[in-house]
Order: structure tokens, then C-alpha cells, then sequence
């Protein structure tokens, strides 16, 4: 890849940042393309969003993804979100189009991507259980709703964000099969013959010796586990695999998501296998 003054510059932000395996495969599929683009990592404090997005139009940036902690906040700051994030009400990827930043949101269609075809598990019709109630959450909740699922049991630490994406779901989509479960009840909830399909979007899990997310007897009787983060091969991850349950952890979500950033960038279609066989084995 060579950087030169016709280099169109993308990247992420997110607060942690320098963890991300993004810069690995766009780069990858932008070199691979032969397309003369960059993709980089910026660190922006939440106090900072506001002054990194205008950045993005004086600089001419021509494109940015963001992560924790800035999904939800983002809105605000653009000129235009697409039908989805408008709905969803979250944003994960930035568009400069002439300096106007048009915000949409990836990570559903990554996530169905994902679990249909790495995964082989098709969501509609499913009983779900939803651990988490941030920015993924809503991405992910509403492209499960989209996608025809019976109904969906929420679960997280802070319960009035559960309470909150409950709502929004029921308003903006008009999803009402839907339950909230205390996290500190989450090990007492009857999984077996209540849950098919387990998703995880918190951050449980990305650091080793972090608890599992549930007890591993919870998990057998489940049909499918899916675990957003990606950077290791969490406790959930192993737990289902001793117990010979179909599962998939993050990193195929996280190309998915990226490869439709990918072409909104570019206009043209991403080469996911090469995505894919760029980054390093969580195995």
C-alpha cells in the first residue's frame, strides 16, 4: 500500500482504541482491490465526539466506523442518519459525502450475515436472549426482530437500559414480546426449553479471567450461542464448544459489519474472504 496526497483516509473511533483488528482487514481489502485508501485508528474521549466528527468533514476524511463508547451519542453531530440508524437509534459508520457526514449502522446486517453464513443458524422463529442493552444491542435486537424472531429476553447490568431498549423497541419497531430478566437473576432463569438462541454483547469475556457471562449448565438445551466480542476465545465460547453447542464468537460479525462499511465507502463490493484470512487466529 502506498500513502500519497490522493490517499481518501478512513478509520475508526472509539475510546479504547488501539485493540481494534479493523485497520487489519480493511487495509487488507483495500490493498487487495487495489484502491487507494487508508484505514486508521483514532482515540476520541466521549467528551471529544463532537470535535473528531467535524474534523471529519475539514480534513475530507472520507470515511469513519465507530465503537464503544460513541454509537449512540453520534447522531447529534452529523447532517443525516440512514432509515435503519434512525429507527435503531445508533450510528456505526460515517460517510463523507462533500462534506456532509451521513451516519448508518452495520452491524445488524454483519450480525444476520454472520450467523447464517458461518454460523448455519437461521434466527426466525427463535426465542432469544439478548445479554447486554448498549449500542450493539440495538443494531442487533432490532436486525433479530427484522428477521422474524418469536420473542427476545433482555438481560444486562444497568436494568434501566434493558427497561430503555425494551421501549424502544415496542415505539420504534413495535416489538412487544419482549422480557427483562435481572442480571443477578440470570443463573436462576430456566434456559432449557425458554431460550434457543444466547447473544452476548457485552464486554464479558474480552479480558482472561473475566466470569462467564452465565453458568456453563445453563448451556446445554441451547440451539445456537453467539459472542460479539472477538479478540479471544471467551469463556462462553468454551463453554458451548464443551458442550457441543453451535456457537460463533466476534470476529465474523466484525467483518461483516466492516465489509458493508467497506462498500459504502467505495461503491464497491468488499472481498470478505480476504477480510477474513487477514487477521490473526483467536483459536
Amino acid at each position: 500500500m502506498e500513502i500519497n496526497g490522493r490517499s481518501l483516509v478512513t478509520g475508526v473511533m472509539g475510546y479504547p482504541v488501539s485493540h481494534s483488528l479493523s485497520p487489519v482487514f480493511q487495509n487488507a481489502a483495500f490493498s487487495h482491490m487495489g484502491l487507494n485508501f487508508v484505514y486508521v485508528p483514532f482515540e476520541v474521549a466521549p467528551l471529544d465526539l463532537g470535535s473528531a466528527l467535524e474534523a471529519v468533514r475539514v480534513l475530507n476524511i472520507r470515511g469513519i466506523n465507530l465503537t464503544i463508547p460513541h454509537k449512540i451519542e453520534a447522531s447529534k453531530y452529523l447532517d443525516g442518519v440512514s432509515e435503519e440508524s434512525g429507527i435503531l437509534g445508533v450510528v456505526n459508520t460515517v460517510i463523507n459525502e462533500n462534506g456532509r457526514l451521513l451516519g448508518d449502522i452495520t452491524d445488524g446486517k454483519g450480525f444476520i450475515r454472520s450467523i447464517t453464513e458461518d454460523g448455519g443458524f437461521e434466527p426466525e422463529g427463535a426465542r432469544v436472549m439478548l445479554m447486554g442493552a448498549g449500542g450493539s444491542s440495538y443494531a442487533i435486537s432490532g436486525a433479530l426482530v427484522n428477521r422474524g424472531i418469536r420473542s427476545l429476553f433482555i438481560c444486562n447490568r444497568t436494568e434501566n437500559n434493558s427497561l430503555r431498549l425494551k421501549k424502544h423497541l415496542s415505539e420504534k419497531i413495535g416489538f412487544n414480546k419482549v422480557s427483562i430478566i435481572p442480571f443477578r437473576d440470570r443463573n436462576r432463569f430456566d434456559f432449557k426449553g425458554e431460550v434457543d438462541l444466547l447473544v452476548n454483547t457485552t464486554s464479558i469475556g474480552m479480558k482472561p479471567g473475566d466470569l462467564p457471562v452465565i453458568d456453563e449448565d445453563k448451556i446445554p438445551g441451547l440451539r445456537f450461542v453467539y459472542d460479539i466480542v472477538y479478540n479471544r476465545v471467551t469463556e462462553l465460547i468454551g463453554a458451548s464448544r464443551k458442550n457441543r453447542i453451535p456457537c460463533l464468537g466476534g470476529i465474523s460479525m466484525l467483518v461483516y459489519q466492516g465489509a458493508v462499511s467497506f462498500e459504502l465507502w467505495t461503491g464497491k463490493k468488499a472481498p470478505v474472504e480476504v477480510m477474513k484470512k487477514s487477521l490473526p487466529s483467536v483459536e
